[in-house]
């Protein structure tokens, strides 16, 4: 397991800083930056990028730990892990409200510390890969028809300048067959087999519902071929 490279401890007792600091210079950490005022610690993360936070609970300052971190998580999506004495429980179930990374108990070990910073730092990392993997799969499922419209094909939905666009069922449909096939001329009989079925409709029908589409979607680039079929463009 890795350790974060720059550092942030929040702790107003100087013989716990230099404990946790002499722990922490074992591991080539590049930066370690120590406050015991809260007002000083928010004024220093808005300027430097950190990888970690550990937050004592009782500290200097007109706010306490909890209340920083609220602040600083406002701010920027940071794990923080809280190192504190307090035991009793209103004050755990304060901490538990901010979905902490971890929480260490004083009096701590040295392993205790390397665990618990390594375990919170790796999850955090696992959770940010979670997160891209989540975003990169809903972008693969978006495709884009032109600056207004585009379509999830995940969740069978047209967008026109990110507001979902009510279709009716047919409507649907067909859309869902046009946007799985863009830039390919889709067949008079491919597009009613998609719609009606193996039930037969005339020619009307399917005229008829790409016409309340138009309607419907006047800037939908929708291209009509004589005698052939319907094509939906996208744009170059």
């Amino acid at each position: 397991m890795s350790f974060p490279q720059n550092i942030m401890i929040v702790e107003d007792e100087r013989t716990t800083q230099r404990f946790i600091k002499d722990i922490l210079k074992q591991h080539s950490i590049k930066s370690i930056e120590c406050f015991d005022i809260a007002e000083d610690a928010l004024h220093r993360v808005q300027s430097k990028d950190f990888d970690m936070i550990l937050m004592d609970i009782n500290i200097n300052g007109k706010m306490n730990g909890i209340e920083l971190a609220k602040k600083i998580l406002r701010i920027i999506d940071l794990p923080i892990v809280f190192i504190s004495g307090e035991r009793d429980t209103e004050t755990l179930e304060n901490v538990l409200k901010l979905s902490p990374y971890g929480f260490i108990f004083k009096p701590f070990s040295s392993k205790e510390m390397e665990f618990s910073l390594q375990l919170a730092y790796q999850n955090y990392i696992a959770q940010i890969q979670r997160s891209k993997r989540k975003e990169t799969a809903l972008l693969d499922a978006l495709v884009y028809i032109d600056d207004i419209y585009s379509y999830d094909l995940k969740k069978k939905k047209l967008y026109c300048n990110t507001a979902s666009v009510k279709l009716n069922v047919r409507q649907e449909k067909v859309i869902e067959v046009f946007c799985t096939n863009l830039n390919n001329t889709i067949s008079y009989e491919v597009l009613s087999d998609a719609v009606w079925g193996e039930s037969k409709c005339k020619g009307s029908a399917l005229r008829t519902l790409i016409y309340t589409l138009r309607k419907l979607l006047p800037d939908l680039p929708l291209i009509s071929y004589s005698k052939v079929g319907y094509s939906l463009q996208t744009k170059e």
